[in-house]
């Protein structure tokens, strides 16, 4: 029974769920080992479904096609930045919510990426992302997406007309930004850590102000 001051507590899923989530899981971990292994544009669907034991037929249930398995994990992770922006204190500045945002996210984002894939088949299918020109059309093309829904969040935040007012979409793009260029130098590098991406991703953010503020001149040259 459900007394005052207690939140009930969710619905178990039942078992005809359980399954298609697991099913669901295996294709995704299956796809992105595929993906990782020998390149995304070689690997077929027909690959992902024998992986996992189960028919094309099934693959489509959960998925519209390859992109879709690709960035799946990468969904749930926007999604869950997304549910740590909404969370911010309402006082703090737009620029700091995203900031916290992201930064907690990586603090937490073990446990979500987990239950799906090993934290470093994710973090190895960023760089694919990253070096394969079709999926990083995608990826660009799912960013804007996904900005344009941190704006209006963010204008409802702050109590502003995102289409009037345009600091929202500003912000959104500087962040954007910031974070795509991270992914860059993260993909490049020797260190494919989840604490470097963190470490590099904070210290990316905490270079806008001065950036886009500072005099970048070297002192004594005109």
């Amino acid at each position: 029974m459900k007394t005052a001051g207690t939140a009930e507590a969710a619905p178990r899923p039942g078992l005809r769920e359980r399954k298609k989530q697991r099913t669901r899981d295996a294709l995704v971990r299956a796809a992105l080992e595929l993906f990782t292994t020998q390149g995304y544009e070689r690997t077929t669907v027909d690959e992902i479904a024998e992986a996992v034991d189960v028919s094309q037929r099934t693959f489509f249930r959960y998925f519209a096609g390859k992109e879709d398995a690709a960035f799946a994990v990468q969904d749930m992770t926007e999604a869950h930045f997304v549910e740590s922006l909404r969370a911010r204190p309402p006082g703090e500045a737009p620029l700091d919510a995203l900031r916290q945002a992201v930064l907690e996210g990586w603090d937490t984002i073990n446990e979500a990426v987990v239950s799906v894939v090993p934290v470093e088949l994710y973090l190895r299918m960023l760089r694919v992302i990253e070096s394969t020109p079709v999926l990083l059309a995608a990826h660009l093309r799912r960013s804007l997406e996904t900005e344009e829904q941190i704006a209006r969040l963010l204008a409802a935040r702050e109590g502003v007309d995102v289409d009037a007012d345009p600091r929202p979409r500003l912000a959104v793009a500087a962040f954007g930004g910031v974070m795509r260029l991270t992914g860059r130098q993260w993909s490049t590098g020797e260190d494919f850590s989840l604490e470097a991406i963190r470490a590099l991703t904070a210290r990316y953010l905490d270079q806008v102000g001065p950036a886009l503020a500072g005099n970048w001149r070297t002192p004594g040259r005109s």
